[in-house]
């Protein structure tokens, strides 16, 4: 099947779900896979969400410590003082 010349590939469930234990294994990255089953990264989470598979996707986790938080308080009332005087 083609569609404004690029090619529409269909994949097997049996397919999809190796790809997904695959990556679950960890042996592999999502970008490893892609490249050596030729599938476009946006396929694979497209799979990923339709198995409800939220483990495997790339979360971004942001960890801050008491530390920094009273950091970037301190130095948010200090830029806010500036600009009032």
């Amino acid at each position: 099947m083609y569609r404004n010349d690029k090619v529409i590939r269909r994949y097997s469930e049996p397919f999809k779900l190796k790809i997904l234990a695959e990556l679950t294994t960890g042996k592999h990255t999502k970008s490893e896979l892609c490249k050596l089953y030729s599938i476009a990264p946006t396929t694979v989470n497209e799979w990923i969400k339709k198995y409800n598979r939220k483990d495997l996707m790339n979360i971004r986790v942001k960890v801050e410590t008491k530390d920094e938080i009273s950091r970037i308080k301190a130095l948010m009332d200090l830029n806010f003082t500036d600009k009032t005087t």
